[in-house]
């Protein structure tokens, strides 16, 4: 029997972007199971509840999964990546990358991860041409500013990043 390979893409999708759907669904084509871990990390003060993110994960990967042989599951997580990758039956860690200053961050973490435990291999990603320049950061502050994020996140997240905005400037 073929061994099942089970990959961890983790973050805190802040919100979740079309980058991180281009590197989502890239995974699916390495990986037989795929888990997206939602980090809790209350030190990035999310915009998000953990609970929220989830939940804008789970329904924009519903439409990825269709038809496909992989599946695709959504966690959260607290603690060491390698940790939770070991608890998911995952040897593989998938990372995107979209500049050279991603790079530099995230061969260093490669390096502590792959000490921590030598088991677990890194694969990296590279964002498509269209995504290069996406990053949640960036699609929030652009929100706020009242520019258009079309085309950097689903309907859905844009739905709810404007029901946050509309939250915020009323408590005003």
């Amino acid at each position: 029997m073929a061994r099942r390979l089970v990959g961890v893409y983790a973050g805190t999708f802040d919100p979740v972007t079309n980058g991180h759907m281009d590197v989502i669904k890239r995974a699916m084509r390495v990986v037989d199971h795929l888990v997206v871990g939602v980090a809790i990390n209350a030190g990035k003060g999310p915009m998000f509840s953990l609970d929220e993110r989830v939940g804008m994960l789970e329904e924009d990967v519903v439409d990825l999964v269709r038809g496909l042989e992989s599946t695709v599951e959504i966690k959260s997580f607290r603690g060491l990546l390698v940790d939770f990758a070991v608890s998911c039956g995952a040897s593989v860690l998938v990372r995107g990358l979209r500049a050279v200053s991603d790079f530099e961050y995230e061969f260093q973490l490669t390096g502590m991860n792959a000490h921590l435990n030598p088991d677990i291999e890194t694969v990296f990603l590279m964002a498509s041409s269209d995504n290069l320049f996406i990053a949640s950061r960036l699609v929030k502050e652009i929100g706020a500013l009242g520019g258009d994020i079309t085309p950097f996140v689903s309907e859905r997240v844009r739905g709810r990043l404007m029901q946050k905005y509309a939250a915020e400037k009323a408590a005003e």
